[in-house]
């Protein structure tokens, strides 16, 4: 398995020893936090402090107005940053040591513009807007997308692009202080998921629906499922002409945003989507749409809870997706509960088809998370040398 460790720029040019740990670890490459939503990242290696406070997504290149001007909407600049290209100067440093560097572009999530932008955010059959999810379905989000995917790399070498949020994000997401987990069956996070912004009501329009029908059909079936009591419930029952409507226009938009990332990209660089075999899902792993894995060179999967159903979805992305796309594990070695064996657990993966380990995360994992790096990457190399 190929390895590709995860890190913000701070881990690279702040935190002393980061281009050692890499190296003992193993690891193929590294992905560079380029463009990334709001955080607070614990920095245990850091001799400075505890953590970075990211108040607002960022980019963490210098925005340039020659690239922004006239744009409705652009990124701000980390003013948490210790230098005004921090990103570019991490895989400079990354470079000159011989490691290669990805970088790592967070697309849609973005809530200082969803807020100062509702009009371009995802909007739920109830009328509320999501400020932290910007939708594929608008142009100027597209645009917008494009434009930062190109600014992103300005300059740059990197080995890889991964693009995370390349689509919708939904109802659910750790915002502030979240009060719903726990409250909605996955069939109501997956209607409330659906975006009912203008947008994607022209996009209804086209299949000849009309959007306040729609929204009154999802409004009734939200009502209905969460009147049922049960928490459980996968299914609804929308009619299944009316979900045809809804995922069409969804993947049309999600189809149309990533080709002009792509575009931005160019060719000969290698894109890595991180995506979901489920159509419906949204997040930072959204849904791959019927043409997505055909666009590019990896999609990776959420692997991060341990078990037979993330074993399980990689086997049946080895088997539906080209062979020529490879399939990435997206694991987490700072999760509040251990992965109880993570050598095991990569072995695992490794057998049902995953070719690359992403490591996450090599900034967050401090001391006492070290030796489960080690046994991640140890375990992806002993599955390189069995195939090879």
């Amino acid at each position: 398995m190929r390895v590709v460790g995860y890190a913000y720029p701070w881990d690279i040019l702040d935190a002393p020893g980061f281009v050692d740990r890499a190296g003992e670890l193993g690891v193929d490459e590294v992905a560079v936090a380029v463009s990334y939503h709001s955080a607070r990242a614990a920095t245990p290696w850091s001799p400075a402090g505890t953590s970075v406070l990211a108040r607002h997504a960022a980019l963490y290149r210098p925005v340039r107005e020659k690239a922004w001007r006239d744009a409705p909407l652009r990124p701000a600049a980390p003013d948490w940053a210790s230098v005004p290209d921090s990103a570019g100067d991490a895989v400079r440093v990354l470079n000159a040591a011989g490691v290669p560097a990805a970088a790592w572009i967070v697309l849609t999530h973005d809530s200082r513009l969803g807020t100062q932008f509702p009009q371009y955010a995802v909007r739920n059959c109830f009328g509320e807007s999501y400020p932290w999810a910007l939708c594929p379905s608008q142009p100027q989000v597209r645009a917008y997308a494009a434009t930062l995917t190109a600014e992103c790399l300005e300059g740059l070498d990197v080995a890889s692009v991964l693009l995370e949020a390349c689509g919708p994000l939904g109802a659910v997401h750790q915002h502030q202080h979240e009060k719903t987990d726990g409250v909605w069956s996955p069939a109501v996070a997956r209607l409330l998921s659906v975006c009912c912004c203008t947008a994607c009501a022209d996009g209804w329009a086209e299949s000849g629906a009309k959007a306040e029908d729609v929204r009154d059909a999802l409004r009734s079936e939200v009502r209905r499922l969460v009147d049922s009591a049960d928490l459980l419930a996968t299914a609804d029952r929308l009619p299944a002409d009316l979900r045809t409507t809804i995922l069409e226009t969804r993947q049309r938009g999600t189809d149309r945003l990533r080709r002009g990332v792509l575009a931005a990209i160019g060719p000969g660089t290698r894109v890595v989507l991180h995506g979901a075999l489920d159509p419906w899902a949204t997040g930072a792993l959204p849904g791959l749409t019927p043409t997505a894995a055909a666009d590019v060179d990896a999609v990776v999967l959420q692997n991060w809870a341990p078990g037979g159903a993330s074993v399980d979805a990689v086997a049946k992305a080895r088997r539906q997706l080209p062979s020529t796309v490879d399939v990435g594990s997206y694991i987490t070695a700072v999760a509040a509960s251990p992965v109880p064996d993570m050598s095991a657990y990569v072995t695992e993966l490794a057998g049902a088809g995953a070719a690359e380990l992403h490591l996450y995360h090599l900034g967050l994992a401090g001391p006492g998370r070290l030796p489960d790096m080690h046994a991640a990457t140890g375990a992806a190399h002993a599955a390189r040398r069995k195939d090879s």
